[in-house]
């Protein structure tokens, strides 16, 4: 097969997806890497000519990758995820009100362009959680006790929470443990970890894969059918009512889960054979992972 895959420079060391496109390339298939925002994209003749079985996307929320993979979903070309249901994750607020529709454990949650104006909320909303709606990696997300925390002692304007020409999501804050449960969805397949919670950073915890519970299963299955994703991840904290689902990801770090890199790589390439204009070709069984390369000095892990 022939892939292209759309790596912004955050990800640019990361095994995810660099091991993957490794492993990939070392089972024989073509692998096209594109960096949006660091090259020049010919669009005519990457997007338009149709060339690649499949699209994938590792980027940063609100990067132009998206917009990429969206222009090849837009001829018909596969693309992993979902290109609509990948907008559909990355836009908070939106990905709010599927979750509340589909009948999902998340808390209420309120938007605004400004921190300031969540200050009008009533003192039983606090604390609150607030970030922005188009975030990810845990970025400005930050727990507000009161009001008070939400304006500044001179002015009244806004705090450091805020997103330049985007919105700010805000939901009350689910009393936990201060460990979240990550649950990563590859190829049908679900994995639990536990990590330490960005809102506890003094919170001891070891990151490592646990049991999944029929509960979480069921509410990771469903997360994957609201979305309409194949590859996800689903953070979940546990507060007095039960599980919460706090946050969703698509293309995540698979991080703990086994043989991870073999795992993503073959579920990109059946996504792939089963896209609308794939090949009608079967695969072959899933062959064996080669090692990752060891870091280099001052590299990324």
């Amino acid at each position: 097969m022939r892939l292209c895959f759309l790596v912004e420079e955050q990800y640019r060391y990361d095994g995810m997806p660099v091991d993957v496109i490794r492993q990939l390339a070392s089972w024989g298939h073509r692998v096209d890497v594109l960096r949006p925002g660091s090259s020049l994209i010919r669009l005519s003749e990457t997007v338009r000519a149709g060339d690649h079985d499949a699209w994938v996307l590792k980027t940063v929320s609100g990067g132009p990758g998206l917009t990429l993979l969206e222009a090849a979903a837009s001829v018909g070309l596969t693309t992993v995820n979902d290109a609509r249901s990948i907008r559909g994750v990355r836009d908070k607020a939106l990905a709010a009100v599927t979750a509340e529709s589909r009948g999902l454990p998340v808390p209420r949650t309120w938007a605004a362009a400004r921190a300031v104006d969540f200050a009008e909320l009533p003192a039983s909303a606090f604390p609150l959680v607030v970030k922005p709606a188009d975030g990810s990696s845990g970025r400005a997300v930050r727990l507000v006790e009161d009001p008070g925390q939400l304006l500044t002692p001179a002015d009244g304007t806004t705090t450091d929470a805020d997103s330049p020409g985007g919105m700010l999501i805000a939901q009350p804050y689910v009393p936990n443990s201060g460990v979240d449960l990550k649950v990563y969805c590859v190829d049908g397949e679900l994995y639990a970890t536990e990590r330490r919670s960005p809102l506890h950073p003094d919170r001891p915890a070891r990151e490592r894969q646990v049991p999944l519970t029929a509960e979480v299963a069921a509410i990771a299955t469903e997360v994957g059918s609201a979305y309409g994703l194949d590859l996800y991840g689903v953070d979940i904290v546990f507060g007095p009512d039960g599980p919460v689902v706090v946050d969703v990801n698509d293309f995540p770090s698979f991080r703990q889960v086994p043989d991870a890199v073999a795992r993503v790589a073959w579920a990109i390439l059946r996504l792939a054979s089963t896209g609308p204009e794939a090949p009608a070709r079967p695969l072959p069984g899933p062959p064996a992972l080669i090692p990752a390369p060891a870091p280099a000095a001052g590299g990324h892990a």
